[in-house]
């Protein structure tokens, strides 16, 4: 068995190699080639356990990630957690790896996916609001699918937005980033939105002129009570698309609007069935569009997978005995 910690795994994978594998995981949802129970959610208080187990023909893989909000006071990431793989023919384990550095990877490269194939090819201007570390990811995957030249950034906390300045400049030269006193002006400055935060409260201006011809990227909400999104958005969409259709009973950014009759539940589909169907479908004209994510164990499998056999093809990681 195999460590594959943070650095190992960036040496074994590129940006681009992540989004194709992440296509991959897509293609296997769709033939439903696999086999992935809902993820558990254990809850202390405001901290959360999740395990996330999956099987496909020819591997699986638990990833338990924890997910504590107030690590900041301990100067930690907020997600913590080791991804396990084993053979599928025995379980003996094959692999350990980072399970944080993974997440922040593949939620990025989910992110970059949903920009590349449900904005129009010539935006410029991406808004985000929550500078932590998925919020960080999210742009390094948004700058490989679009030429940026302006990146605002919106967070309640004045000074972790300026030290999130800081780094995100230096992995991004040459584009501007821009620190918005609050959420409508950072809205009024994009045509791409991500948010990334943990708020039970939406965190986007509730008007429709403001967020009309937007394109939406929702990573935070992943629990009924956890809201991003504010009502006057679901007037502007025709279709809403999500990793997985657990996102309707897990995320709060659905179940709210489902249970007070903003949308209805056929209007919710599966970003597989945009990708493979009719692929740049919202890339003409100005719809609002929106892709909300919650993850999915198929996308952390697939992506473990790829990681491993390519550390064992070149002697990375640490044997463990």
């Amino acid at each position: 068995m195999i460590y594959i910690n943070q650095s190992d795994f960036q040496k074994l994978i590129s940006p681009e190699g992540l989004m194709d594998r992440i296509e991959k995981a897509f293609a296997i949802q769709r033939s439903k080639d696999y086999y992935m129970p809902n993820r558990i959610h254990l809850h202390r208080g405001q901290n959360t356990v999740l395990y996330m187990p999956c099987f496909t023909e020819d591997i699986f893989g638990t990833k338990i990630v924890t997910v504590f909000p107030d690590n900041y006071h301990y100067k930690m990431p907020a997600v913590q957690g080791l991804m396990l793989l084993n053979d599928i023919n025995t379980g003996k384990p094959l692999a350990i790896i980072d399970g944080a550095n993974l997440t922040a990877y593949r939620t990025g490269a989910v992110g970059g996916l949903g920009i590349k194939y449900m904005s129009k090819p010539d935006c410029q201007y991406v808004g985000l609001v929550g500078t932590g570390i998925q919020g960080f990811y999210q742009l390094l995957f948004a700058a490989k699918v679009r030429k940026l030249v302006r990146i605002c950034v919106f967070d309640t906390d004045t000074d972790k937005a300026q030290i999130f300045k800081q780094k995100i400049s230096e992995q991004l030269p040459g584009v501007e980033i821009d620190i918005a006193s609050n959420a409508v002006e950072l809205v009024s400055k994009s045509e791409i939105i991500i948010t990334a935060t943990n708020s039970h409260q939406p965190v986007l201006p509730n008007d429709q002129n403001l967020l009309r011809g937007k394109h939406i990227i929702a990573i935070g909400s992943y629990k009924p009570d956890m809201r991003e999104l504010p009502a006057a958005l679901f007037g502007l969409l025709s279709n809403i698309y999500v990793d997985t259709k657990f996102a309707i009973e897990e995320s709060g950014d659905l179940v709210v609007p489902l249970q007070k009759g903003w949308i209805e539940l056929a209007q919710i589909d599966s970003f597989a069935n945009l990708l493979f169907d009719n692929p740049r479908k919202y890339t003409k004209g100005q719809q609002t569009t929106l892709f909300k994510s919650v993850g999915m164990a198929l996308f952390d499998l697939v992506v473990a997978e790829t990681v491993y056999l390519r550390a064992v093809q070149e002697s990375v990681g640490q044997q463990l005995s």
